[in-house]
């Protein structure tokens, strides 16, 4: 028993040994590395353990560099792996620019890759060319119509620009106000819709992706659609808007006369008053007289008379007016 709990006992460190030791030393990956003509030490490969960068990730990469003949180095792809790249995906940029005669090399694929940028992905548009459908831009020819036209950009990645270059935001933007333009500058809408081409030509050669990551190859007008009539829409508002300032300064004629109304009343009512109070002193100015002796007897029976005339004519001048009064008008 003691002989059996021994060999169970040599045979559980042995196997724990050399897991720790090829968990340590990569002995397959090494291996795999010179069967595929990648000359690498193992003492390289635990180098990479120490300096805490996934073996794996540095010597796949490399065979598949190795095998299409980029003549890459370790050292190249660790420092990128290092740097925080994607060292594989860089390896198979630089694979597929090779395949497609495309002038790429490792710094320029490094560099795109800390750039934040898919450089794989930037090679194959360089292969295959995208197309970028814009939004329905809205534009106003000069006879006031509504023209809304929708673009099909076709560009192509432009290695050397990508590298701060601007995006596919930018390209849509453009091409945007380049429509904008063009059709603001037509002079009827129905030149628009009789040559659309017209609008992708100019556009087009207003070299929209310089300072861009892509270069554009072709503009195509995908539709075009007549809109609102924005010219009579803006005139109605306008009218529309004349109609209520002329309202507004009615209503303000028309408060300032019957402000003015008002006033004329109240000082018609002032002047009355004024009549009354004058006419209430008659009667003791004529008192005053009569006793200083400027005013007689016979002067004052004759103003009242006199008075007394006035009134009737006024009543029978109000008699003849009046309806009724036996006498046909003419």
């Amino acid at each position: 028993m003691d002989w059996n709990v021994e060999l169970l006992i040599l045979i559980a460190v042995v196997v724990i040994v050399l897991a720790v030791f090829f968990s340590f030393f990569p002995f397959m990956l090494w291996i795999s590395a010179w069967a595929s003509g990648v000359r690498i030490s193992i003492i390289t490969l635990v180098a990479m353990r120490l300096r805490r960068v996934i073996p794996s990730r540095i010597v796949n990469p490399m065979i598949k560099a190795t095998k299409a003949g980029l003549g890459l180095t370790i050292n190249q792809l660790e420092s990128h792996f290092l740097a925080g790249g994607n060292v594989d995906r860089v390896v198979n940029a630089l694979i597929a620019a090779q395949r497609a005669n495309i002038p790429l090399v490792f710094e320029r694929a490094a560099a795109i890759d800390l750039a934040g940028r898919d450089v794989l992905q930037a090679v194959q548009m360089s292969v295959n060319p995208r197309v970028i459908e814009t939004p329905i831009v809205s534009a106003v020819a000069k006879d006031g119509i509504e023209v809304k036209v929708k673009a099909r950009v076709t560009v192509r990645a432009n290695i050397d620009r990508l590298v701060g270059g601007a995006g596919e935001e930018t390209i849509i933007a453009r091409v945007g106000e380049g429509i904008v333009t063009t059709v603001g500058s037509s002079n009827s809408h129905k030149d628009v819709l009789e040559n659309p081409d017209s609008i992708s030509r100019t556009v087009l050669n207003k070299g929209l992706d310089a300072g861009t990551a892509f270069e554009i190859l072709s503009i195509d007008i995908a539709d075009v659609d007549v809109g609102k009539n924005i010219g009579a829409h803006l005139q109605t508002e306008q009218a529309e808007a004349d109609k209520r300032i002329a309202q507004a300064k009615a209503e303000e004629r028309r408060a300032m006369a019957v402000a003015q109304e008002q006033e004329m009343k109240a000082r018609v009512v002032e002047m009355r008053a004024k009549v009354v109070e004058a006419e209430s002193e008659v009667p003791l100015a004529m008192a005053e007289a009569l006793k200083g002796g400027k005013l007689g007897v016979m002067d004052y029976m004759n103003l009242k008379n006199l008075e007394a005339d006035t009134q009737m004519r006024s009543s029978i001048g109000r008699s003849d007016a009046s309806p009724g009064n036996g006498k046909e008008e003419r």
